[in-house]
């Protein structure tokens, strides 16, 4: 199995490409602009979306693309969300007033797409593998996923702020990589409070929530471009002079586009 980063960042800019990740060939982890980065052939081959919430960064590439390969579909694109992020697709997306809906279209026996909802500790059999639905803690409707492999789960936190239910399930894994979202700097540590998500300090004490004794590398996403920097400096800081607690320290590495894991 491999995993693909289409797109890490926490916003646009120039090679900055928001979430989303290709599993094999057939399964997409969000659908954020690193979606347009795929030809037309590597588009018409994914036959499931895993969407972890409804926000922009992380749905924007899903009409587009579906738009792209709609006169190629044979069948449904599958698109598995929460309830909350399925209404608010349907309200604020899929309305035609912003865009088609393309669960009516060309027809509603044979639409473009066609949504499943998924339920937290779901789960999924897709195309040969699978994939449970992890909690998340955001201001919408948001989950995680988890993709089992031969070496271990690859881990995706998606969106959140502290979240012990997470740890909870992640300590019973056998984790081959984590992919954790740290938005803010330590200076917007209450902006990221406010809007559920995580900074290096907090950051810090997520990762102190992992039983002792559990090693496997951790992979920064999701950084605002303009903090980058700053973020990677703080995260540094706190690995390599302050510990993750008692005598841990982890390994922490940056996730980029177009790395790829081979599970």
């Amino acid at each position: 199995m491999k995993v693909r980063v289409l797109g890490c960042s926490g916003a646009i800019a120039k090679d900055c490409r928001t979430t989303s990740f290709l599993i094999d060939e057939d399964v997409l982890v969000d659908a954020g602009t690193g979606v347009g980065d795929l030809d037309l052939e590597e588009m018409r081959r994914i036959d499931h979306v895993l969407l972890t919430h409804s926000h922009l960064d992380h749905i924007a590439s899903l009409p587009l693309m579906v738009d792209a390969i709609a006169s190629q579909l044979t069948r449904p694109v599958q698109v598995h969300a929460l309830a909350g992020t399925i209404a608010a697709l349907r309200a604020h997306v899929f309305n035609n007033v912003i865009w088609p809906d393309f669960t009516r279209i060309p027809s509603p026996a044979a639409p473009f797409i066609a949504f499943n909802e998924i339920k937290v500790g779901q789960i999924l059999h897709l195309g040969g593998k699978h994939i449970e639905v992890l909690p998340a803690v955001h201001t919408v409707p948001a989950v995680g996923y988890a993709v089992a492999s031969g070496k271990g789960c690859w881990v995706f936190t998606g969106d959140t702020e502290r979240n012990p239910a997470f740890w909870a399930r992640v300590n019973q894994m056998n984790v081959a990589a984590l992919v954790i979202e740290t938005a803010f700097s330590n200076r917007e540590k209450d902006l990221a409070q406010r809007s559920l998500h995580l900074s290096p300090h907090v950051l810090a004490d997520e990762l102190d929530c992992i039983d002792k004794g559990k090693t496997f590398p951790i992979y920064i996403m999701h950084t605002k471009p303009a903090e980058t920097g700053l973020i990677m400096n703080e995260i540094q800081k706190f690995d390599q002079t302050q510990p993750f607690g008692p005598n841990v320290v982890h390994d922490i590495r940056w996730l980029r586009v177009g790395q790829e894991f081979d599970l």
